[in-house]
């Protein structure tokens, strides 16, 4: 496979995002994008091609890909791509091999220019390998996409059960009990890592903090912990964890192993199942949000007493078995596509750096 080096300058054309206010409206239907994320939506688009959006400021370290209309802010580059010369999404993956950290130009706040990103250089194949390589990720990126729909949709679903079953009753039913959080679950705080490195002939394990919870999974730049710490703060697959302090959050981990930090709950019980827990400590997680940025002076955060205000109720024996057949499997399900998905991403990131650099030969390849 042949290759030629071409600047970022010479395959796109980077463009600076802008305000959104005079666009931005509930009934907008085009994303409003930052380097956070989804912001809200527009009534217009600012770009309606392909294209691989850059961090300006902010979140910089890796790019992202949009192929529907969208609008930007000004926090956040868009591109304009030379077609003749590189596949869109072609150039995302060439780009995702990159991180961006490492031309941080701010002081305070990581900030890019586009003087240096359009110095960067990238070996570039022809068309037609390009087509080859991206037939080896594409599909792997589709099936991600696909269970993340599905769960977005098996979300929903239990939502609706949940509130059906238990959010709707104007009586408590004969035999139900009021109870608390504190009553159905233990909730573990995690360790000041810090304290508990691993030592020079031990192989760490990552640690789980905020920012690992926030994106789902571990990664190179997160902190290493003992294996040999105890074995109640490992965490698992599919372990119920509550951020409880900074940025509140209820979550599955579907991560991998990996040592508890403090600032987190890691949400067990012996006499309930995982559903019932996680579903009635979610519900409860936006009056804790509120709870929080009421007494926030630095970092917002709860207390344990707030759990024991958190008002849960505890159905009957059969009453409990018969919701649980209904929420039990939809998080059964939850779990094993995100696990699947964590798989898939392992699997397109060994390929990635393979494929681009043509370690693994696609030259025999026929794409009809």
């Amino acid at each position: 496979m042949k290759y030629k080096r071409y600047t970022l300058a010479e395959l796109a054309i980077i463009k600076y995002g802008k305000n959104q206010k005079k666009v931005q409206s509930d009934t907008g239907k085009i994303p409003v994008l930052g380097t956070g994320g989804l912001m809200g939506y527009a009534t217009t688009f600012l770009y309606d091609k392909p294209s691989v959006l850059i961090g300006r400021k902010g979140t910089i370290g890796k790019v992202k890909y949009v192929e529907q209309p969208f609008w930007t802010v000004d926090t956040l580059f868009y591109t304009i791509v030379n077609t003749k010369l590189v596949i869109p999404k072609y150039l995302y993956y060439v780009m995702s091999l990159i991180d961006l950290n490492n031309y941080n130009e701010g002081t305070t706040i990581p900030s890019l220019r586009t003087e240096t990103l359009n110095r960067l250089e990238f070996d570039i194949p022809s068309l037609e390998d390009q087509e080859k390589i991206l037939s080896f990720l594409i599909p792997i990126d589709e099936k991600i996409d696909i269970n993340n729909k599905i769960n977005n949709n098996l979300e929903q679903q239990a939502q609706a059960i949940f509130s059906n079953e238990f959010l709707t009753l104007e009586t408590l039913p004969d035999g139900w009990k009021q109870a608390s959080l504190i009553d159905i679950a233990d909730y573990l705080n995690g360790l000041a890592m810090q304290k508990y490195r691993p030592t020079v002939d031990e192989t760490g394990i990552p640690v789980l903090k905020i920012k690992e919870l926030r994106q789902g999974c571990c990664d190179d730049n997160s902190e290493l912990c003992s294996p040999n710490i105890k074995s109640e703060y490992i965490i698992h697959d599919g372990d119920v964890i509550f951020s409880w302090s900074g940025s509140l959050l209820v979550d599955f981990w579907c991560g991998g192993i990996c040592g508890l930090n403090q600032h987190l709950f890691k949400v067990t019980s012996n006499k309930f199942d995982k559903w019932f827990y996680y579903v009635w400590t979610k519900h409860h997680l936006d009056r804790f949000i509120a709870v929080a940025a009421d007494k926030a002076t630095t970092m917002g955060h709860i207390k344990r007493d707030e759990l024991s205000k958190a008002a849960v109720l505890i159905p009957t024996e059969a009453d409990y078995k018969r919701i649980e057949a209904l929420l039990q499997p939809i998080y059964d399900l939850i779990i094993a596509n995100r696990i699947e998905n964590k798989k898939l991403a392992e699997t397109r990131d060994t390929l990635l750096p393979k494929l681009m650099s043509g370690e693994i030969d696609i030259s025999e390849v026929d794409y009809e």
